[in-house]
């Protein structure tokens, strides 16, 4: 045993952390040990405080605090499109073109079938329920330019295709295999403009 038991313990819940490896985890245990107690301890409530208080809106499914989320309850938000996308970094990662202005869907994932992924895994049943609102004219389908997120796009195009809704991709732009969180504002930027209809 190289680390007294507490530190060993901290090392390994910390690897359990999405890219966090061994080293970064201790690195990070270490300056946990030696930062002020207060800064642990407003570190910690605010992970529990987290972790308790967010759950999914009931209309977009977008994570949030309060429900309906700020977006779904914004009336200045235009209600005629819907831009679905994955997770809901992307909603961010959307909001920070400044470019579109209206309502979310957030699926919590993507079809894989890889992954043993389907259609029934993912929010597309409470899709569904929100395009009986005659208000909405278009869909914007916002997966990531990756295969499950492509896989995703065609699913949803063939499925609400013969209800006459206008059913657009946003356009090429992102690199294929990348994430829209990582996506730069410019480039999501013209991604929304070159959106077309498939």
């Amino acid at each position: 045993m190289l680390y007294a038991q507490p530190i060993a313990r901290l090392i390994e819940e910390l690897t359990k952390l999405p890219g966090i490896g061994p080293k970064t985890a201790q690195r990070l245990a270490f300056h946990l040990l030696f930062s002020p107690p207060e800064d642990v301890r407003t570190l910690a409530e605010a992970m529990v405080d987290a972790r308790q208080r967010v759950r999914y809106c009931s209309v977009c499914c977008n994570l949030t605090d309060q429900d309906p989320c700020s977006l779904c309850a914004d009336e200045a938000r235009e209600r005629t499109t819907i831009c679905v996308v994955e997770e809901p970094r992307d909603v961010v990662a959307m909001e920070k073109t400044r470019e579109y202005r209206g309502r979310y869907h957030v699926l919590q994932g993507a079809i894989s079938p890889m992954e043993g992924v389907g259609p029934e895994d993912i929010r597309i049943k409470e899709l569904l329920a929100r395009l009986n609102d005659p208000t909405v004219k278009e869909l914007i389908l916002a997966t990531n330019p990756d295969l499950e997120g492509e896989a995703t796009a065609m699913y949803l195009a063939r499925l609400l295709k013969p209800m006459g809704l206008k059913v657009t991709r946003i356009a090429r732009g992102l690199p294929v295999g990348g994430d829209l969180e990582y996506a730069d504002e410019v480039t999501l930027s013209k991604a929304l403009e070159g959106r077309r209809e498939i």
